[in-house]
C-alpha cells in the first residue's frame, strides 16, 4: 500500500492512569490514509482507553486528561469532546451501543444529521421552521445499510431488534458519513474505529463487514478494528498491532503474522484453542428439559416451531446464522419474550410468559445483552452476584426470627471465588460493574448465575467480547461447572468451532425451526451446510 509521507494520525508518547491505576504507559503509532491497523489485546490492556482518548471521550477528560500527543495530518489536536473527533471525520463504532431504543433505524442513523427540507416560512423566518426530510432520510439510511449487504428495515424500531441488528445499525450509522459533505469546517469521514463489531456476528455476516472494510480502505478511509477474532486480523488488516497490560508489544504487518503468534504475544503464553474434553461423565439417560413446537415473537430472532430435547448433565449447543431464531429460543423460555408451545422441566410443565417461575424450578440464564438484561451496572460486583440469589433463593441472609439482613462476610466470600476462579479483572470486590472492561462484565454474568446454583444454566453467546485467552477460560469453566455440580448447560452462540469445543451435541436452527441435532465431533461442514440449507427434516 502507498503510504504518504505525513500520516492520518500519529499518536506520541500516550499514557493515562485511573486514579492512580497506570492503564496506558508510552503509546506510540502511526496510522496512514486507507490503512487497516488490527488493534489486539486481552480485555483490560487498554485497547479501549487508547480509543477513548482519540475519540475525545468525556471520561477521559474528567479523569484528568491524558499524557502526549495526538496529531492528525500532522498537527497537534486536543479533542475535548466526540463532536470535536468527529468534526474531524473521525468516527467510532462502540463496543456497547449508543442508540436511541424509542427511535427507528433510520432516525438513529443520522441523528444529528438529519436531512432538512426548506420551506416557504423557513425562507422567511429562518432555519428553525426546516422540517426534517423523511424521504432522503430512507434514502441516506438505505444506502448505508446496503453497504453492508445486508436486510434491515429502515422504519423498525431499535427496541424491537435482536443485539446483531442494533451493531449493524450502529456500523451503518458511521458508514453513512462517508457521503456527508463538508459544512462549516467539518470534515467527511477519514478515520473509523471499530470495537468489536463482529462480536455479536455470525460468521457469514463477519465476512459481509469485512468485505465492507476493504471497500472503504480503496476509499482512502483509515479503520482501526479491535477484535478478539484473530482470524479476522490476519485476514483484513494491513498491520497488526498487539497491546498488553498497557503496552504496545508488538507492531507487525499482518502478513507476516499468524493467529497463535498473536495470542501468544496477547496473553504472553501459548493459548490452546483444541476441544475441551470431559474428564467425568455426568450425562445420563434422562431428559431433563423438553422443548416441543415453541414459539417465540422475539423481533430479528423469530422461533417459527422448535422441538429438542436435553438430557440431564449435558452441554447442548445451539447454533445458527444471526436471525434466524437461536437466541429467541432461551429468552423465550425465560420469559423475556411473548413464547407458545411446550416446555418440561424434569417432567413438570413450565409456565411461558411467566419470568419467575423458570427461575423458582432451578433454571438461570446469561443474556447476551449484559448491559441491557444481564448488570446492575451502577452496583458493586458483590451486589450483582449476589442480587438475584438473595430475591430468588434467599441465600446469603441472615435470618434472626422474622427479621433478614443481608450477610455481607458470605457475599464477599462467594464474589472472592468467582473473581479468582473467572479471573475477573477489577481493583476490588466492591468494584462498580459499570467501570470494568467488556469481557470482565460479561464474567460477571456468568458469576451471577453460578451464584444460583441452578440445575440447568442457558448461556447466551457467553464469550462476546472475550479474548482468546479468557474465552478458553470461560469454556473450561463451563466444562467444570458442569462436571463438579452437574449442571445441564444449554449453550447458545453465533460462533461454531466455539459450540464444538465444549458441547456434546449441537443443534442448528434455521429460519426458526432445527434443521438437525448433530454430535459436537460431526465434521464442521456438516453444520455449515446446515446452516445455509432449508430445513427439510425433523430432528429429535
Amino acid at each position: 500500500m502507498e503510504k504518504t509521507e505525513i500520516p492520518l494520525l500519529e499518536m506520541k508518547g500516550i499514557s493515562k492512569d485511573f486514579f492512580g491505576n497506570q492503564v496506558l504507559n508510552d503509546i506510540n503509532f502511526t496510522l496512514h490514509r486507507g490503512e487497516i491497523l488490527g488493534l489486539v489485546g486481552e480485555n483490560g490492556a487498554g485497547k479501549s482507553t487508547l480509543m477513548k482518548i482519540l475519540f475525545g471521550m468525556e471520561e477521559i477528560l474528567q479523569t484528568g486528561g491524558y499524557g502526549g500527543d495526538v496529531l492528525i495530518d500532522g498537527k497537534k489536536v486536543l479533542f475535548k469532546s466526540p463532536e470535536d473527533a468527529l468534526r474531524a471525520g473521525i468516527g467510532m463504532v462502540h463496543q456497547e451501543f449508543s442508540l436511541l431504543p424509542e427511535f427507528t433505524v433510520a432516525e438513529n442513523i443520522l441523528l444529528n444529521r438529519e436531512p432538512e427540507k426548506y420551506s416557504v416560512m423557513s425562507e422567511l423566518f429562518g432555519k428553525r421552521l426546516n422540517t426534517v426530510d423523511r424521504a432522503e432520510m430512507q434514502r441516506r439510511a438505505l444506502k448505508a445499510i446496503s453497504k453492508l449487504g445486508i436486510e434491515l428495515d429502515a422504519g423498525k424500531r431499535i427496541q424491537d431488534l435482536p443485539v446483531g441488528y442494533k451493531q449493524f445499525t450502529e456500523i451503518a450509522r458511521e458508514l453513512s458519513k462517508e457521503d456527508d459533505k463538508r459544512d462549516e469546517g467539518a470534515s467527511s469521514l477519514r478515520l473509523l474505529v471499530l470495537d468489536e463489531p463482529t462480536a455479536v456476528l455470525s460468521e457469514k455476516e463477519a465476512e459481509t463487514l469485512l468485505s465492507a472494510m476493504h471497500m472503504l480502505s480503496e476509499a482512502g478511509i483509515a479503520i482501526i478494528f479491535i477484535s478478539h477474532r484473530l482470524h479476522e486480523i490476519t485476514s483484513a488488516c494491513d498491520t497488526v498491532m498487539v497491546m498488553r497490560d498497557g503496552l504496545i508489544i508488538k507492531k507487525v504487518p499482518a502478513k507476516s503474522a499468524n493467529v497463535s503468534d498473536i495470542a501468544s504475544w496477547m496473553v504472553g503464553r501459548s493459548v490452546s484453542t483444541e476441544r475441551v474434553e470431559r474428564k467425568v461423565e455426568v450425562r445420563s439417560d434422562k431428559d431433563i428439559l423438553k422443548v416441543e413446537h415453541l414459539k417465540v415473537i422475539m423481533p430479528g430472532e423469530m422461533v417459527r416451531d422448535v422441538s429438542f430435547s436435553v438430557k440431564e448433565g449435558e452441554i447442548f449447543g445451539i447454533g445458527g446464522l444471526a436471525g434466524q431464531g437461536k437466541i429467541g429460543i432461551p429468552n423465550g423460555i425465560m420469559g423475556l419474550y411473548n413464547a407458545m408451545g411446550n416446555v418440561e422441566f424434569d417432567g413438570k410443565k413450565v409456565t411461558l410468559n411467566a419470568p419467575r417461575m423458570p427461575l423458582d424450578e432451578g433454571m438461570a440464564f446469561v443474556s447476551e445483552d449484559r448491559r441491557g438484561v444481564g448488570l446492575l451496572l451502577d452496583e458493586s460486583l458483590e451486589w450483582n452476584v449476589a442480587f438475584a440469589a438473595m430475591q430468588i433463593k434467599e441465600d446469603f441472609l441472615k435470618k434472626i426470627g422474622p427479621m433478614k439482613f443481608r450477610d455481607q462476610r458470605a457475599i464477599e466470600k462467594v464474589t472472592k471465588e468467582y473473581v479468582d476462579l473467572l479471573e475477573i479483572k477489577c481493583t476490588s470486590t466492591r468494584q462498580k460493574a459499570k467501570e470494568l472492561s467488556g469481557g470482565n462484565q460479561q464474567k460477571v454474568c456468568l458469576a451471577k448465575a453460578f451464584a444460583l446454583s441452578p440445575r440447568l444454566l442457558f448461556v447466551s453467546e457467553p464469550t462476546r467480547g472475550i479474548d482468546i485467552g479468557a474465552k478458553a477460560l470461560v469454556l473450561s469453566a463451563l466444562r467444570r461447572y458442569n462436571e463438579e455440580h452437574k449442571v445441564t448447560i444449554v449453550m447458545v452462540s453465533s460462533e461454531l468451532e466455539e459450540l464444538r469445543s465444549i458441547c456434546d451435541r449441537i443443534a442448528i436452527i434455521q429460519d426458526g425451526r432445527v434443521a438437525d441435532i448433530l454430535p459436537a465431533t460431526s465434521d464442521s461442514t456438516e453444520f455449515g451446510m446446515l446452516m445455509v440449507s432449508k430445513v427439510n427434516k425433523e430432528a429429535n
